[in-house]
């Protein structure tokens, strides 16, 4: 069965005011036109993963998230198609060399997983709520769905093969207790206390992904191609590293354990197996994903001096990513996403 007749098929999501028949709102047209683009950047990487991969487990599991985003596509183009929407171009053919060697080893392409799996479900799980016509609410909801089972498969994979690090064990707690004192909120001054578990949730879910964007950037700048291109990815490793290493620096402080650097997973190679447009694409998305990111760590941070980090770091981040648009758009590989109509513009014309 087709996704397209599988997401027909599922009734919860049907009713007399959400039908088929209605224009697609902004929610819809934007959340659709950022799937479609991420999706078909993912089949290119993806596919030259897929090639090069030499673990049958591991390419399995890429072979797996491969065609998820290959239905996901689909789905889109079926409904840009019956809508009379333009499709975006997004990344094709032109921007993969299959026959270019890999940039990773193996084992890395399970921590690339996890961490686009974290970005496709950000923008699904946010869509759901926001969607009102019945068949691209189902969507959303099944890539969810799927998404989610893919991140299961990742991490029994990575504990087969015995590369699943796990945020530090802390103490069970002995009663049920409440804050008493302000001094819970101190990071600068005064008694610091240990930190707490969604502190260290975050904070090892922040420095995981800037391990892997670091291997990331690493790769991408020993393949890209133009000069300007290669020098923003050296900067995006040092802002990388940086905020991996701030982010370690306070784990190890209250004796916690951080996940390991991946960079020795970035093979010597320089032939770029993606176009300089993908790379450039690519590091932006997932920059503008860290700002996200950041911003539900800092929500969930108490201590002044780990919410201060956050805030700090979102600005460098989006500093970054507002510098590689700029690129973009000079080179002409910036597509645009859909916007309100420019009234003013109208009634000028």
């Amino acid at each position: 069965m087709s996704f397209t007749k599988l997401i027909e098929k599922i009734p919860l999501f049907h009713d007399e005011q959400s039908g088929t028949d209605q224009k697609l709102t902004s929610a819809e047209q934007g959340k659709l036109w950022a799937t479609y683009v991420g999706n078909t950047m993912s089949i290119c990487v993806l596919s030259h993963m897929v090639k090069h991969a030499e673990d049958p487990d591991i390419k399995d599991v890429v072979k797996h998230a491969l065609g998820l985003s290959k239905q996901f596509a689909a789905f889109i183009r079926d409904v840009y198609t019956k809508e009379n929407y333009p499709i975006p171009k997004g990344f094709t053919d032109e921007d993969v060399n299959m026959d270019a060697p890999p940039l990773f080893a193996d084992e890395f392409y399970l921590h690339y997983l996890k961490y686009l799996g974290k970005a496709g479900l950000g923008v699904y799980a946010i869509a759901v709520p926001l969607v009102t016509r019945s068949d691209i609410r189902a969507f959303f909801t099944e890539c969810a769905h799927l998404t989610v089972e893919l991140m299961n498969t990742v991490n029994i994979m990575l504990i087969k093969k015995g590369l699943l690090t796990k945020p530090a064990f802390i103490p069970y707690p002995t009663e049920i207790d409440f804050i008493k004192k302000q001094g819970y909120l101190n990071g600068f001054f005064g008694d610091i206390r240990p930190l707490q578990a969604l502190e260290i949730t975050h904070l090892y879910d922040n420095t995981e992904n800037n391990a892997t964007s670091k291997a990331v950037l690493l790769a991408f700048s020993q393949a890209a191609q133009l000069k300007e291109v290669r020098d923003y990815f050296l900067r995006g490793i040092g802002i990388a590293s940086k905020h991996y290493n701030v982010f370690t620096k306070i784990l190890q402080e209250d004796f916690l354990s951080a996940p390991p650097a991946l960079d020795p997973l970035v093979l010597n190679t320089t032939q770029a197996p993606f176009s300089d447009k993908l790379m450039m694409f690519h590091k932006m998305d997932m920059f503008t994903v860290r700002i996200r990111a950041y911003g539900n760590a800092l929500s969930m941070s108490a201590r002044h001096d780990v919410a201060a980090k956050y805030g700090r770091f979102m600005l460098e981040v989006g500093n970054y990513v507002e510098d590689g648009a700029n690129v973009m758009i000079e080179h002409g590989w910036l597509e645009q996403p859909p916007q309100a109509a420019d009234r003013e513009a109208l009634a000028k014309s």
